[in-house]
């Protein structure tokens, strides 16, 4: 049984960047455990209803997928940048002296969005090899609707290098997503059913199987 950490700036990140890889690592008997970094809060401009309706959604998700167990540090979201980020990586690096993941997940550094910036730093600040042996493998998911319009022109692009087989999972990936029902639309809307099984059937193509997901392989340790 391996440890493994899964980072989400947001709610609905870890099922768009690597739910197909959860179910399967899950289905193998790993042991899988979910980091949410920001939440909801009337704080943050977010009705009571809002609030409520987003925690029965992650109640909803964490049964679902049968994680081992859910961290939640409920920083204000699309506000990181706000905090000092030490004290972001010092909630972040807690999480991870508790759990001692073998392989951890997160976002890719240049999204469009700039939680997943400093989420990025945060979760490279915490699994450093002198302070973190433990951490093994280091990888990052690529958020549709975030990656995808991450135009930074020093930025190489998402370039994956690692590909999880997920063709036994899209679909339950799929119904998981649709949990989140504020977060997914119509297609052409990126976050929509149809959007997410193209990107899947691509990453298969590259990958020479039916429906995968793909990351970039950031540390590993052999």
């Amino acid at each position: 049984m391996t440890k493994i950490l899964v980072v989400a700036p947001h709610a609905d990140d870890e099922s768009l960047g690597c739910g197909g890889t959860i179910l399967r690592h899950i289905s193998e008997g790993d042991d899988v455990h979910w980091l949410l970094v920001t939440g909801m809060s009337q704080a943050s401009g977010f009705t009571e209803s809002q609030i409520n309706t987003r925690k029965e959604e992650i109640a909803q998700v964490h049964a679902r997928y049968g994680f081992s167990d859910r961290h939640e540090l409920n920083l204000p979201p699309a506000a990181l940048e706000t905090l000092p980020i030490g004290d972001i990586v010092s909630e972040i690096s807690k999480v991870i002296k508790k759990i001692e993941p073998e392989i951890v997940y997160t976002v890719y550094r240049n999204d469009a969005h700039s939680d997943h910036e400093i989420v990025f730093d945060g979760v490279m600040s915490s699994t450093k090899s002198f302070r973190y042996p433990f951490v093994k493998r280091v990888l990052v998911y690529e958020t549709i609707s975030e990656t995808d319009f991450g135009m930074k022109p020093e930025d190489g692009g998402f370039r994956p290098n690692v590909f999880n087989n997920i063709s036994d999972f899209l679909e339950e990936k799929l119904d998981i997503l649709e949990i989140f029902e504020s977060e997914m639309g119509d297609f052409p809307f990126p976050r929509s059913r149809k959007a997410l099984s193209a990107l899947a059937q691509l990453r298969g193509v590259q990958s020479n199987c039916e429906a995968a997901e793909a990351f970039m392989l950031i540390k590993e340790i052999n």
